[in-house]
């Protein structure tokens, strides 16, 4: 049961976050450019987040990941670790 209740609240994070209004399925895309450009949105846009555009988009993104686990496809994981580096270009900022 508490394993559930993980699941609800990390599901909660990402569908209703305090700091970003997420578009609909964006971590589903198999486009690293189309999730970073989407997260960039959403952080630009957001008159809630704490801390500048590109931690709130890079920590939403690597919140995903870590929370997402091993319930990850291969796939899916390394689109989605594109996405940082997608995201650090579209910021300005050197990618690794």
């Amino acid at each position: 049961m508490a394993r559930s209740q993980k699941k609800k609240w990390s599901h909660k994070v990402t569908e209703n976050s305090d700091a970003l209004d997420l578009k609909g399925g964006v971590f589903k895309s198999n486009d690293p450019k189309a999730i970073a450009d989407s997260l960039k949105h959403s952080a630009e846009a957001s008159d809630r987040r704490k801390s500048s555009p590109f931690r709130s988009a890079m920590s939403m993104l690597s919140f995903y990941i870590n929370r997402a686990g091993n319930h990850l496809s291969k796939r899916q994981k390394k689109t989605l670790e594109a996405a940082k580096d997608e995201l650090r270009k579209d910021f300005g900022r050197e990618p690794k």
